[in-house]
């Protein structure tokens, strides 16, 4: 004769607004037993292939939106959407938190992209005082060569200062830490809270 397991309590309806899950089982982010943060030979490769790629599309972006608009303009709207999507993926991918980037770590992120953006504006000045007229090809190259130094300075900020303790591995966190860094968090509606 089998044996009927315990019927797991439903949740009330004010728990699946709450909670955004009619699921009573806890997630991965509840039970505190998270993935491992990658080390840092696997955090540089994903920096290298996120950053690389976001900031491949960026010199593309730069030179064809300097045409409607100057050139430092154009690389300063670039920058901030690239930093953007960039402490996204950091956060999710290259890092590992398991959660997304509250504006505490955005602004730590946007201040190692404004040393960027300045190596970037100035390496391309010093061109453009080489050359008073460099083609298209030079400037990428130059930005490019730019970008991959401030990038290499920006891996460091980021590992070892914004998201230092994802990279140093996960630790149990209390609740004053977790009331810590949702004061900075921007809060998110589900779909699932809304329906129904």
């Amino acid at each position: 004769m089998q044996r009927r397991a315990p019927a797991q309590p439903q949740p009330s309806h004010g728990e699946l607004r709450r909670t955004g899950s009619a699921s009573p089982t806890p997630g991965p982010r509840q039970t505190g037993n998270a993935s491992p943060a990658p080390g840092p030979l696997a955090s540089f490769i994903r920096f290298v292939v996120c950053g690389g790629g976001v900031g491949i599309l960026a010199s593309l972006a730069v030179p064809l939106l300097a045409l409607t608009m100057p050139w430092v303009a154009a690389n300063a709207v670039i920058t901030v959407a690239s930093t953007l999507l960039c402490t996204e993926l950091h956060a999710l991918f290259t890092f590992g938190t398991g959660r997304r980037p509250g504006w505490r770590r955005h602004l730590q992120s946007a201040g190692s992209a404004t040393a960027a953006y300045v190596v970037t504006c100035a390496a391309v000045f010093l061109l453009h005082t080489v050359q008073s007229s460099p083609s298209m090809m030079w400037e990428q190259g130059v930005y490019l060569s730019a970008s991959a130094l401030a990038g290499v300075g920006r891996f460091l900020v980021l590992r070892l200062f914004v998201f230092a303790s994802a990279a140093g591995g996960r630790q149990r966190r209390t609740a004053r830490d977790v009331r810590r860094s949702n004061d900075w968090n921007v809060p998110f509606v589900s779909v699932k809270a809304c329906a129904g």
